[in-house]
């Protein structure tokens, strides 16, 4: 007899429930999860120790489910804080011998990240499935990334997930630092931008009004810049919505040539060349690589499958490029001072720990000190950045300062000159 098999739910019939239950050790847990029903949600949260005190679905058909609305835009996706909390607890779990899924089910009921749970649940129902660890994190790739995935694999083949867990937290609390501190340096100048728009939105849209009748007397003597002002604020007032829609049709031309393979290479490209910013980008993606290249060396990764997978993580279409031909020369049986020399991708001084490290077979050491010569020069970039955008923000906050000035005043004086009676 042919056994039928199994009908699997899409995910278009899937609702999310929103539960309360207790652990196995008695606590209180809270979440939601997304199930064909109820009763199959009691049965994923029963096959994972928890006892379902409630159970509800999170909003009714033709209701509007801000939570799920907001999780679909990424809004709610864990952080990288959170995959930091996690990877330090996930090293503490490892490190102190308790059993995974026992450790895992204790920082499921602790997390409050409801994605992050959610994944860590089913992460729990995959391991006892007999999937390893690796294998239950893939399963997620929009929270933990190839070269995540990859170094837990590799933790667990060589017995040492404790390391692998301890170098992830290194490596994402790096990254995380660098996020901020960027944050950091430029939230000033956007400040200050914001600021002179908001300025000039208000004198083009309520003041210069006023003025252009009694600036129109003049007829064809009308300076220059108080013209410029007058047509400016007659644009804005007057054709708002196509000042909208360019606006908005340029914007999304825009967005629609980045995704775009070539667009998003020019654009990745463009960024390394800015001015003032180009470096420090540069400095950080390179700070990443090398960070990258070193952890996954000394877990034991094989050169190429580690440059396969930091090409996917590196969030630069270009960089990502060279990495590719980096992988390419290694297979064609390169040294990999040789290729990286060629595709001009480090510094002359981090190709020359690379030569050493290939030829003392401390490769990974030497990584490691790159990445913290990238560090050092990305703690400096950011220190003289604000030295940097404070010129450029005088001389573009003078500029206008100085044409509104102009354009309100010189048209005054020349009428006072007019009706000036000579005596």
């Amino acid at each position: 007899m042919r056994m039928q098999k199994r009908r699997r739910t899409p995910a278009s019939e899937m609702a999310e429930f929103s539960y309360k239950g207790r652990s196995s050790t008695g606590a209180a847990v809270d979440g939601r999860l997304h199930g064909a029903s109820s009763d199959a949600v009691a049965a994923r949260l029963t096959s994972i120790g928890i006892t379902p005190t409630s159970i509800k679905a999170s909003a009714k058909q033709g209701e509007i489910d801000f939570a799920s609305f907001r999780r679909r835009l990424g809004r709610d996706r864990p952080t990288t804080k959170d995959l930091v909390l996690f990877c330090r607890q996930m090293y503490t779990v490892t490190r102190t011998g308790l059993p995974l899924l026992r450790g895992l089910t204790g920082l499921m009921e602790t997390t409050h990240n409801a994605i992050l749970k959610e994944a860590l649940v089913d992460v729990i129902e995959s391991l006892q499935s007999g999937r390893s660890l690796a294998r239950s994190l893939a399963r997620h790739p929009e929270i933990f990334s190839k070269l995540f995935v990859s170094m837990v694999d590799m933790g667990e083949s060589t017995g040492t997930l404790e390391t692998s867990f301890e170098n992830l937290c290194v490596y994402l609390g790096r990254d995380q630092e660098i996020k901020d501190r960027v944050r950091s340096a430029v939230r000033y100048p956007l400040i200050v931008i914001a600021g002179v728009i908001i300025a000039i939105a208000i004198i083009t849209i309520f003041v210069i009004p006023n003025f252009a009748p009694i600036f129109r007397v003049l007829g064809d003597n009308i300076p220059l810049p108080t013209r410029m002002i007058i047509g400016a604020s007659d644009i804005v007032i007057n054709h708002w919505l196509l000042l909208l829609t360019a606006i908005g049709a340029t914007t999304l031309g825009a967005i629609a040539y980045v995704r775009t393979e070539s667009g998003r290479y020019n654009w990745d490209r463009s960024k390394l060349q800015m001015p003032v910013t180009g470096g420090l980008v540069r400095n950080a993606v390179l700070a990443r690589i090398t960070r990258s290249l070193s952890i996954s060396l000394e877990a034991g990764l094989p050169m190429n499958t580690t440059l396969t997978t930091i090409a996917g993580t590196v969030g630069n279409v270009y960089m990502a490029e060279k990495l590719g031909r980096l992988s390419a020369g290694i297979e064609r049986g390169e040294s990999l001072w040789r290729t990286a020399h060629n595709t001009d991708l480090f510094t002359p001084l981090v190709l020359q720990l690379i030569a050493l490290g290939e030829e003392t077979g401390s490769l990974p050491d030497l990584m490691s000190e790159a990445a913290d010569h990238y560090w050092r020069e990305l703690d400096y970039d950011l220190e003289k950045l604000s030295a940097a955008i404070e010129p450029i923000l005088i001389v573009v906050v003078g500029a206008m300062v100085l044409i509104l000035a102009l354009g309100v005043f010189l048209p005054m004086w020349d009428m006072i000159a007019a009706t000036r009676v000579p005596s």
